[in-house]
Formats: C-alpha cells, structure tokens, sequence
C-alpha cells in the first residue's frame, strides 16, 4: 500500500508542475525553465554522485546505453516537451492529452514485453479516462467542439509517449543501482544532454530571471516536490506495483489539479469536479485493487 501512497504523492507533485510552469510561462523560455530545473537537481544530488561514484562508474561501464536511454528519455525529454506544448496550447488540452498516458503505457508494454491486459483492468482504463475527459469537458459534452488543437498539441502528445516509454523500460534499470544512484546518474546524463541543446539553441549561462520572485519561488518548488521527490518515488514505486497500475494514477492529475486551481487561483469546485473524481476513483479501483483481489 505505501507504494501507491508514494504515487499518490507524485502526481500530486506533478500537478503543480502544471500550475507553476504556467505561472512563470511569460517570464522564462521552456528551454532554460527546463535545463535550470535539472540543474540545481543535479546540484542536490552531487553529494550522492560523489559518495557513491565507483559503484555509479561500474554499472555505468555495463549498462551505458540503457542508461542513456533512460535519462534522455525522463530527464531530458517528458518536460521539455511538455513546457514547449504549454506556450501554445491551452491547460484544457494539456490535461486532455495527459490522460492517454496509461493508454500508451498499456500499448507499449504490449508490444516491448507482451504483457496482457484483463477485461476488468481494460474497463477500469476506459472509466479513469471516460472521467478525465468528463472533469474537461466540465460536464458539458458539447464542449468537444470548442476545442481547438494546435502545434502544442504534438509536443504534449510527445511527453505522453516519451514519459510512457521511460515508464515501461524502467524495468531494464540496473539492479546495482539503488533508486537514488539511478536517479543521481540519469539526472547527470539528462542534464548533460540539456546543456548541449540549452548552449546549441544559443542562450547564455546566467540567472537574471531568478530576480523575479515568482520565478525563483516556483522553480525552487519545481526542483524539490515534481523533480527530486516525484521521481524518487515513481522510480521505486514502478518496479514494485508496475508500469500498468502506476500509469492509472496519471488520472488524478487534473482532480490535483483542480484542488489546487482551488487554493492558489481561487476557482470553485463544481457538481461536475465531483461526477468526474468519482469515475476516475471507481477506474482506478477496478483496474488495481479489485483484480488483486481476483487472485
């Protein structure tokens, strides 16, 4: 059970991704907000490098390219790419899109290691999903055509299918690697690649953005909550419940994200808020705990 408190607490860390990276959007391009975040990361974890360096440098030796795929793919990849789609598309389609993540975790999972999927954890997919797109639509299903999709769109689209393949090859990180060494090396390959392309797009090494409160503020909560802890705990939490059960909670990203909209943007929770955390609970139930009990 802890472990699925452990991916309670990272969506909710990611939810306020959302919020802060929205909040600093006008101040900060996606890529320095970007590269910064896993810079300071990595200053955090530099101790755990250090410490840990030999046994760090020895699987790294072995396992060099499952490792670079891994912290490309996490690090490198999944926000970049969602703080790009969040300049030109709307939350609304954000959270829309998020929500295919399971879905794509379920293919690629089916198709890497030909892992099967039971009717009951399949309907408990589609209801999660059914009550995302619910919370969305507000209600309303005349909304879909309201709806407008743009470029930004594809770049969400890209986090989703990146962020599911790292899920589902986390099952190749090497067993001599304890969940913060694997964390500190894949942020330290991350990063690297970051700085290449953060250097290549031609911006400069300096922090004069951070004289703004609300950046400093929001990127100090973006490097701690949705970086150092939710990974921590989503990397130990997938090798114990797996990549499919952990993908499901995805789905309480927008209920967090509307608790939070609540406190720090002052909008109400309506009667559909309620109907679509519901649907989400009741899939979430079905395609994790009542197939435990089956067995």
């Amino acid at each position: 059970m802890k472990y699925y408190v452990l991916l309670v607490l990272t969506v909710l860390f990611w939810s306020g991704n959302f919020i802060f990276g929205r909040l600093v959007s006008s101040s900060i391009e996606p890529m320095q907000l970007s590269f910064f975040r896993w810079f300071f990361v990595l200053l955090l974890l530099s101790p755990f490098l250090i410490i840990n360096y030999k046994n760090i440098l020895k699987v790294f030796k072995k396992e060099y390219l499952v490792l670079l795929i891994l912290g490309s793919l996490g690090i490198s990849g999944f926000n970049t790419f969602l703080y790009y789609g969040l300049q030109t598309t709307t939350a609304t389609n954000a959270l829309l899109i998020n929500s295919s993540i399971p879905i794509f975790i379920i293919i690629l999972s089916a198709i890497i290691f030909k892992t099967s999927i039971t009717k009951i954890q399949f309907s408990g997919v589609i209801l999660s999903t059914l009550g995302v797109i619910y919370l969305i639509l507000k209600g309303e299903i005349d909304h879909i055509f309201e709806l407008e999709f743009t470029h930004g769109d594809l770049w969400i689209i890209a986090a989703c299918v990146d962020w599911a393949l790292y899920t589902v090859l986390l099952k190749y990180k090497p067993k001599e690697l304890n969940s913060i060494e694997f964390f500190s090396i894949t942020t330290l390959i991350g990063t690297i690649i970051l700085f290449i392309v953060f250097l290549y797009q031609g911006y400069s090494f300096e922090f004069s953005f951070l004289e703004k409160n609300e950046v400093l503020y929001s990127l100090a909560y973006i490097v701690i909550f949705p970086s150092i802890l939710s990974f921590y705990f989503w990397n130990r939490a997938i090798l114990e419940v797996g990549a499919n059960k952990a993908g499901q909670f995805t789905h309480l990203m927008p209920i967090f994200g509307a608790i939070l909209a609540y406190f720090f943007l002052g909008e109400v929770m309506q009667t559909y808020h309620i109907v679509g955390i519901i649907l989400i609970f009741l899939g979430i139930y079905l395609s994790i705990f009542l197939k435990k009990r089956e067995k």
